[in-house]
C-alpha cells in the first residue's frame, strides 16, 4: 500500500469521525439549549412557591402512588409473559410477540382512546357497574399506565431472558429440580440486574404517561391530576411558571432513574 492511499485512509477517516462528533455535538446542544431555555424562563422563588403549592404536591403523590402500582403489576405479569416469548416456541408466536408488541409504537391517546370505548360495551359497562370504577376515576390512571408500560416491560425482560444460557437452566433440570424451582432458583437470580433496570425504567415511562391517562381520566384537578396532567392544564391556564417546574420535576425523576439503571447494569441500557 502506497504512502498516497495510506494518507488518503487517514483523511476519510478524520472526516468520518468529525461528522460523527458534530452529529453529537448539535444533538447534545440542542436539548442543552431547550434547558437552559426554562431555566432562564422562571427565577428561584417562583419555582420552589410553586413545587410546594397544594396543586403540585398532590400531583407528584398521585404520580408516585399511581406509577409504583401501575409498575409493579406490569412486572408481575411481564416476567412470566417475557419469560415464555424468550424461552418457549409454540404456533402463532411471532404473531403474539407482535401484538405485544404494538402498545409500543401505538399512539397512547390511541390506547386510552380504545379503553374508553371498551368501558362503553356491555362487558365494559359490567365491569364499571359491578367490579370498579375506571373511567374517569384514579384506577383508570394505574389501568391507563398499566396498558402503556406493560409492552415495555416485557420487551425489557425479554431481552434478559434471552441473555441467559439455556445451560445453566438444564444443570438444575439434571439435579433433579422443577422447571419451576429452575426459573426461582437460577434464571431469576441470573435476571436480577434486569428485572430491577425494568421495574426503574417502566417506573419512570409511568410517571410521565399522558396520552392513555387524559384519554380515559380526563384533566381534573385535585382528582386526576398526575405530573403530566398538571403540566397540561398549566399550559391550559397560561402558567407556564408552574409547567416550567413541574417539567423539572419528571426531569428531575428521568434523570435519577436512567442513573440508576447505568449504575445498576454498568450499561447506559438494560438490554
Amino acid at each position: 500500500m502506497s504512502v498516497f492511499q495510506v494518507s488518503k485512509g487517514v483523511r476519510k477517516e478524520r472526516v468520518f469521525k468529525m461528522a460523527t462528533m458534530s452529529a453529537l455535538a448539535f444533538l447534545t446542544l440542542f436539548f442543552i439549549t431547550i434547558l437552559l431555555a426554562m431555566v432562564a424562563y422562571t427565577d428561584g422563588d417562583t419555582m420552589i412557591s410553586t413545587l410546594i403549592s397544594e396543586e403540585v404536591l398532590f400531583a407528584i403523590k398521585l404520580s408516585l402512588i399511581t406509577a409504583t402500582i401501575a409498575t409493579i403489576i406490569s412486572i408481575v405479569v411481564a416476567i412470566p409473559v417475557a419469560y415464555a416469548i424468550s424461552k418457549t416456541e409454540f404456533p402463532g408466536k411471532d404473531i403474539v410477540d407482535t401484538l405485544l408488541d404494538l402498545p409500543i409504537v401505538i399512539s397512547p391517546i390511541a390506547l386510552g382512546a380504545a379503553l374508553l370505548v371498551f368501558f362503553n360495551t356491555p362487558p365494559g359497562r359490567g365491569i364499571e357497574n359491578h367490579i370498579m370504577r375506571f373511567v374517569f376515576e384514579v384506577p383508570g390512571i394505574v389501568l391507563a399506565q398499566f396498558t402503556v408500560i406493560s409492552a415495555l416491560a416485557v420487551r425489557l425482560l425479554k431481552s434478559t431472558f434471552d441473555g441467559i444460557d439455556t445451560r445453566y437452566e438444564q444443570v438444575g433440570r439434571t439435579l433433579g429440580c422443577s422447571k419451576l424451582r429452575v426459573f426461582f432458583r437460577v434464571t431469576l437470580p441470573l435476571a436480577r440486574n434486569g428485572v430491577i433496570a425494568s421495574c426503574i425504567l417502566t417506573w419512570a415511562k409511568a410517571m410521565g404517561e399522558f396520552g392513555a391517562t387524559v384519554t380515559l381520566v380526563g384533566a381534573t384537578p385535585f382528582k386526576t391530576e398526575t405530573l403530566p396532567i398538571a403540566i397540561f392544564l398549566s399550559l391550559a391556564t397560561a402558567n407556564v411558571e408552574k409547567a416550567v417546574a413541574v417539567i423539572f420535576v419528571l426531569i428531575i425523576i428521568a434523570a435519577v432513574a436512567l442513573l440508576a439503571i447505568r449504575r445498576i447494569t454498568g450499561r447506559r441500557y438494560p438490554i
